[in-house]
């Protein structure tokens, strides 16, 4: 459930195809973001989930698994 409202999020803001969005997908290399688009995405993630997510938790956040562990762990 989590992972996929991530990925629709992603889905929405980067222009990338659905297959390429996996647990494993690094947001900078593999899903092309860059680092504006990752602050987006942190920002709609943090609003979609009524969340805080923190700078220094964005910055040890590599892959969309991270974004999926993170959420489940803080709720």
């Amino acid at each position: 459930m989590i992972f996929d409202k991530i990925k629709e999020i992603i889905l929405e803001q980067l222009d990338v195809d659905e297959d390429d969005i996996t647990m494993d997908a690094d947001i900078l290399e593999d899903l092309d973001a860059d680092s504006l688009d990752v602050v987006l995405l942190m920002k709609t993630i943090s609003e979609e989930f009524e969340m805080a997510v923190p700078d220094d938790a964005v910055d040890s956040i590599k892959t969309v698994g991270d974004i999926v562990d993170y959420i489940e762990n803080y709720q």
